[in-house]
């Protein structure tokens, strides 16, 4: 399967509770942390969430 690298451009404090933790479910937890997961909806959803905080990295 693909998989997409996904970059946080933004921190998480002031962000509601739920993006804290769709943050962490994606295994992100610092700035400019790159990580790579599957492309599958689910992660896409996620990455949906958080589209303010995160970038994909080509």
């Amino acid at each position: 399967m693909a998989t997409i690298k996904i970059k946080q451009i933004k921190s998480k404090i002031g962000a509601p509770i739920d993006q804290k933790r769709t943050l962490q479910s994606l295994g992100l937890r610092k700035i400019s942390q790159v990580v790579e997961c599957e492309d599958t909806p689910c992660n896409r959803g996620m990455i949906r969430k958080v589209h303010h905080l995160v970038t994909i990295v080509e």
